[in-house]
């Protein structure tokens, strides 16, 4: 992997990865130079086969403040239509192991675009989230028009677009646009903590198992039952499953020779 400008790349445990927004002179900002950096770390990540999960994180002050509007200012038709940001972001969807975005300060504009894009969201009780772009004359054009629909429901999506209105963590926990709220020094902890339980279990059927959550929202339901039933098929043959499986019920028939209830 290269040398970033933009980002930092390291990894706090055992098969976990974490990139940190490091643009701190402008409350990690995305601008194209670290649009790229990341793009470049995650195509990187993904082709390691046993990485467990991919963090994203900023600094105390911000997640990713949104878009550097010194950038974004000058952005004509056809930047809008080479979906540089849509995308970054789809590739974070769809990035082969689960991801968790860590976030405190703020989370807005396409730093929140940002954040959705994530399988999980851990938020710092100062954290802040909105969708401002309409104040601005655009709009949430990097997922923030369907994944916020997702998350929280069509009412309250147009509301938060329409109004461009900046919640609280509080509140965003409470719309479902987080997963959980612990205080501001502990999201990295937490965060991490939350990524070694997922790696506890199979790589390959925590893989499988995104696949076939994301599908939900793309597929048709027959389509979305063949993905989930095939990926199954594939898994009931690894020797993965047949050891963990073999763990599990000689650890059940030994509380049952100790006396104990299965």
């Amino acid at each position: 992997m290269g040398e970033y400008t933009t980002i930092k790349l390291d990894h706090p445990g055992p098969h976990i990865a974490r990139i940190t927004f490091d643009r701190p002179e402008v409350r990690n900002a995305l601008n194209g130079t670290m649009a790229s950096e990341i793009g470049e770390a995650i195509d990187a990540l993904a082709g390691d086969d046993q990485l467990r999960c991919l963090i994203f994180t900023g600094s105390d002050r911000s997640f990713v403040s949104g878009a550097d509007i010194s950038e974004l200012r000058d952005r004509k038709r056809e930047d809008a239509l080479r979906r540089i940001n849509t995308g970054l972001f789809r590739r974070i969807e769809t990035f082969p192991a689960p991801t968790i975005a860590a976030i405190r300060g703020f989370a807005l504009g396409g730093g929140c675009e940002l954040a959705m894009a994530c399988d999980l969201r851990i938020a710092g009780e100062g954290a802040r989230f909105g969708q401002p772009e309409v104040g601005l004359g655009i709009l949430p054009g990097a997922g923030g028009t369907y994944r916020l629909v997702r998350l929280v429901g069509l009412g309250r999506a147009r509301e938060l677009v329409y109004t461009g209105r900046i919640i609280d963590a509080e509140e965003a926990y409470a719309i479902q646009l987080v997963n959980r709220i612990v205080p501001d020094d502990a999201v990295l902890e937490a965060a991490t903590e939350l990524a070694t339980e997922i790696g506890k279990n199979s790589v390959l059927a925590v893989r499988f198992s995104k696949l076939s959550l994301n599908a939900t929202h793309e597929l048709s339901s027959d389509a979305g039952m063949l993905l989930e039933s095939t990926a199954q098929a594939v898994l009931f043959e690894t020797e993965d499953k047949v050891e963990r499986m073999t763990a599990f019920l000689e650890k059940r028939k030994n509380r049952k020779s100790k006396g104990g209830s299965a």
